[in-house]
């Protein structure tokens, strides 16, 4: 890939060189990451009115062989406040209806992915178990000295980030499982049957709720260019000594 540069106004103080936008992200990665957040939110959201619709909260705690029931994980003002109440048509209705938008944004952005070449930033490759452990014990202040060098993406992120896009896909094979277990049976039967593949459904939605709250914390953490070149898809950087005022580009070439 090839990096395109523009020069911006004004240099950082104290340094000699003058600062030069470099494209990140292109357009179609940008747009699925942004298009998928409010997609995958209103997917729980809704999935919660599904499950919840059940007589008795599925997460309460309590001995059922016996029949005890402690106390509701999800007691009814919690429901009450998510816009829940246990409607079960309605959480069906925009459950279905915005799960197919996101397959296609899952579909569309695999096939960018794979068509432009990107999937070779993102795939993790051999150094990846052991550049991951590194980063998170960096991350988590264990390890003092300096990363070494990463590429467009560290380990932990190659990994990460290629889960995340397995777990979507198994998210709406599952899904599919459980919406439709008869005309689905192979299906059903693949995952195990109906109970399997709802278990699984539902562990991969609390994955998506782990990963949603540590991805805002290492964005975070990273700072706030890092947050603006997902927006815009550039990142700041010092210019080279010679780079001149040849190499320029436009946004809209660059994103391409």
């Amino acid at each position: 890939m090839t990096t395109q540069t523009a020069p911006t106004t004004g240099g950082e103080a104290g340094t000699d060189h003058a600062a030069v936008a470099r494209l990140k992200h292109r357009r179609v990665t940008r747009w699925t990451h942004w298009i998928n957040f409010p997609l995958l939110m209103i997917m729980i959201w809704s999935g919660l009115r599904i499950y919840w619709a059940d007589v008795r909260d599925p997460f309460g705690f309590g001995v059922g062989l016996i029949g005890w029931h402690w106390f509701d994980f999800f007691p009814d003002v919690i429901n009450e406040r998510l816009g829940l109440e246990r409607r079960l048509a309605r959480g069906m209705a925009f459950h279905f209806t915005f799960g197919w938008l996101f397959t296609i944004n899952g579909i569309a952005y695999v096939l960018y992915t794979w068509r432009s070449g990107e999937w070779r930033h993102l795939l993790p490759d051999r150094h990846s178990p052991g550049d991951s452990i590194t980063v998170v014990l960096h991350d988590l202040f264990i390890r003092r000295k300096p990363l070494p060098p990463q590429g467009r993406y560290n380990g932990a992120q190659r990994l990460t980030y290629t889960l995340i896009v397995v777990m979507g896909g198994l998210a709406v094979l599952t899904g599919l499982a459980i919406y439709k277990p008869t005309q689905a049976n192979l299906l059903t039967t693949l995952f195990g049957g109906y109970e399997t593949a709802r278990t699984i459904h539902f562990t991969i939605t609390i994955g998506f709720l782990v990963f949603f709250v540590l991805h805002l914390l290492q964005v975070a953490r990273a700072g706030w260019p890092n947050f603006t070149s997902m927006v815009t898809g550039y990142e700041r950087i010092k210019a080279p000594a010679d780079a001149g005022q040849s190499r320029t580009g436009t946004p809209e070439a660059a994103g391409r």
